[in-house]
């Protein structure tokens, strides 16, 4: 899995900055739509991230959108596609839902595969919230689960399991003041946070079933 951005430099979050700008920029000039489509080249070329330091995934007890129990036992052996969302954003989860549920596509009848999506914002994205937001997104509840719970919990398995906190940056308006919620983690049978792909980028699910053939692969 390659290496190709420091996790730890938050480059990702300014790649999508300037996308962002350039297309703005673009759209309101109106004379510039050939540097919207720089900077959409641009940002496509995003694929693989590191995981900052060593991650195993941890013992948890969540509560899926079904309203049933599940643990860490649950994904022993299993190949786990991991994101982040809260129900209240408007922007960044659809985008990334929308690879997860490309993904839940790609990979069906692939039974060692799960998808697992964990709320960052529990007092919002309550069990009856999250079996909506799933349905609009076409989620399998065997193969694609909301996980709810504690926010302890789940800030603990979050910070611990996949992504860095930044409670310095007084502009960090996310729940859990965690940094690159945006990113998809692909987790192997060991439970080892392998890497991180961007969760904004309409190639990914074909990078993640890549690397899932991949750690398939591995003795």
């Amino acid at each position: 899995m390659a290496d190709s951005t420091d996790a730890s430099t938050g480059k990702p979050g300014e790649e999508r900055l300037f996308l962002g700008i350039v297309v703005a920029l673009a759209l309101v000039a109106g004379t510039g739509s050939w540097l919207a489509v720089l900077a959409l080249g641009h940002h496509e070329k995003l694929q693989s991230l590191p995981v900052d330091h060593p991650r195993q995934l941890i013992d948890f007890s969540l509560t899926d959108r079904t309203g049933r129990t599940v643990t860490r036992a649950e994904f022993q052996g299993k190949i786990l596609v991991v994101s982040f969302l809260f129900t209240s954003c408007s922007l960044t989860c659809p985008e990334v839902s929308r690879r997860m549920a490309e993904i839940q596509r790609l990979t069906a009848g692939q039974d060692d595969v799960r998808l697992v999506s964990v709320t960052v914002d529990p007092r919002t994205d309550t069990v009856p919230t999250l079996a909506k937001f799933g349905g609009k997104y076409g989620a399998d509840t065997n193969r694609w689960l909301l996980l709810t719970g504690p926010k302890t919990v789940l800030y603990d398995l979050i910070g611990t399991s996949f992504l860095p906190q930044d409670n310095t940056d007084p502009f960090n308006s996310m729940p859990g003041n965690f940094t690159g919620t945006e990113r998809i983690a692909l987790v192997d049978k060991a439970g080892r946070t392998r890497g991180f792909f961007d969760g904004l980028n309409v190639a990914t699910p074909a990078a993640v079933v890549a690397n899932i053939n991949h750690l398939r692969g591995e003795p």
